[in-house]
């Protein structure tokens, strides 16, 4: 069974830090695109990161642009966003996802782009 699981959410003050992991089980996406939404609560699910899957090229959304990193290590099959200067609008479920192709130098930025998702982990941040 293909599976994403992401952790590392929780409770933060403004301005503090969080690093939330996705990790994969079941088949590797070492060498698949892979990106991470988040959907606040009354919200649509919105994009935040997305990386190669080599990790040469990242992109992000302009309200995370310079507090957030992606990152992956692929011996791991994991994924990471790094998240600093958080802000209570950044309190959202945050949600790791998988594109299908592979070796893809391609960056994904649409929710229906991606073909795997993970369960979501909730970050919620205090003022």
């Amino acid at each position: 069974q293909v599976r994403l699981v992401e952790s590392g959410g929780g409770l933060v003050q403004a301005g503090g830090s969080l690093r939330l992991s996705c990790a994969a089980s079941g088949r590797t996406f070492s060498t698949n695109p892979m990106g991470w939404f988040r959907q606040a609560p009354g919200k649509e699910r919105e994009f935040v990161a997305a990386i190669t899957w080599s990790g040469a090229r990242t992109t992000y959304a302009d309200s995370v642009k310079g507090r957030f990193t992606i990152s992956r290590d692929n011996t791991k099959n994991t994924v990471y966003l790094q998240m600093n200067i958080l802000k209570p609008e950044d309190t959202a479920v945050y949600f790791c996802a998988a594109h299908r192709s592979i070796y893809s130098t391609d960056i994904y930025v649409q929710e229906n782009e991606y073909d795997y998702w993970g369960q979501g982990t909730q970050v919620t941040v205090s003022s």
